[in-house]
């Protein structure tokens, strides 16, 4: 598949004007974070939304990563490593460190969740349970904006999410997958095409 089709998620990792993890603030991540989960589960962000939020599963996971990912920013490694194995005995959710995430990432449930450290997301991933994001040979996948996978799916290796995907369960991704693209199966097939504007891979 060619390379431009996941421009769009290319374009997360270079493009200065993409909100990156580092240009917010602690409170501010977790603020988008929660806010995307409370629209997610229960299409409302008020107080009220934010409260069942709060106690609904997958939440400490989200918030155990921000601190993790905080405390890597700032160099505080033990801290790090602290935060990194708690999220994985209290919450069944290995993300390794170094992994980055932009605003409003979702786990709608931790259990099984593996994500490398090397893994770059873009804003508005929403990660359902005992998802696989993975390296092959030391290299991980990138991920655009406005993501959904499914329950069990794998991302394995060298490849390119292009923004507005969705990745159905138990999907196995180990090619880059086309802005706009629904993709389902062993390996991963687009099933579906939609088109999103700005991106170089749709049509």
């Amino acid at each position: 598949m060619p390379v431009d089709h996941a421009a769009s998620a290319l374009e997360v990792a270079r493009d200065p004007a993409v909100p990156r993890p580092g240009r917010l603030t602690l409170f501010g991540l977790l603020a988008a974070d929660l806010r995307a989960k409370s629209r997610w589960c229960y299409d409302r962000d008020d107080w009220k939304g934010l409260v069942k939020v709060l106690l609904t599963d997958g939440t400490a996971a989200m918030i155990f990563y921000r601190l993790m990912q905080w405390s890597g920013r700032y160099r505080l490694v033990p801290l790090e490593m602290l935060f990194n194995k708690i999220n994985g005995v209290l919450c069944s959710c290995i993300i390794g460190r170094g992994a980055e995430f932009g605003p409003g990432l979702v786990l709608v449930h931790s259990q099984g969740v593996v994500i490398n450290g090397q893994v770059r997301g873009g804003s508005h991933v929403v990660i359902e349970h005992q998802v696989t994001i993975g390296a092959e040979r030391k290299q991980s996948p990138l991920l655009g904006n406005n993501i959904f996978i499914g329950a069990g799916a794998k991302i394995i290796g060298t490849l390119s999410i292009g923004d507005e995907t969705r990745v159905g369960a138990n999907a196995v991704v180990v090619h880059d997958v086309p802005a706009g693209a629904t993709v389902v199966g062993i390996p991963a097939r687009v099933v579906r095409q939609r088109p999103v504007a700005g991106s170089a891979g749709s049509a």
